[in-house]
């Protein structure tokens, strides 16, 4: 099955008309006026039609068809908003979406196993890539999504070099 894509979290409702309030998952919120419809969650069966967008503060508003009333809509509270690949936009060079990276083995640039990307977590000044140990499962190693320590992504290796610098690991 494809791997979807998670653009938002429905995080309440917005009004009494079915309108939620998305917290947007993506760098570029706007994103939600280029899409035609969304899934929720994994359910690929169904598709939510976007009938309008607008924003408040730092979320997105969306008003989905269908969803016509305040009590339809807290239903789908806490979903996550998903597209298909095909309704991805073009990265730029060097930009990943984040389900491409989970899972990837880290490895040091002497080709040691560090252990498995667990995680990006989106911070205000960059990502940070959250790596489970390979010498111990209960750890977790926080390596800063920078240039200066990610040395390769090549996600058809399944794998990212990263430079340890004293500190790092332990």
């Amino acid at each position: 099955m494809e791997k979807l894509l998670k653009v938002g979290q429905i995080v309440n409702t917005q009004g009494i008309r079915g309108e939620v309030r998305v917290y947007p998952l993506t760098d570029y919120k706007e994103r939600f006026e280029e899409l035609e419809w969304v899934y929720m969650d994994a359910n690929t069966k169904e598709k939510f039609f976007i009938e309008r967008v607008r924003y408040k503060n730092n979320l997105v508003i969306l008003k989905l068809k269908g969803i016509d009333d305040i009590n339809v809509a807290e239903k789908y509270k806490n979903k996550y908003i998903t597209i298909s690949r095909e309704n991805a936009r073009k990265l730029p060079e060097d930009t990943y979406f984040i389900t491409d990276l989970v899972g990837l083995k880290v490895y040091s640039e002497e080709n040691e196993l560090i252990g498995i990307m667990k995680n990006v977590i989106q911070s205000a000044g960059n990502d940070i890539y959250e790596v489970v140990s390979d010498k111990d499962p209960k750890k977790t190693i926080l390596i800063p999504a920078v240039g200066e320590f990610i040395k390769e992504v090549n996600l058809d290796k399944g794998m990212i070099i990263v430079k340890i610098i004293e500190g790092l690991i332990e």
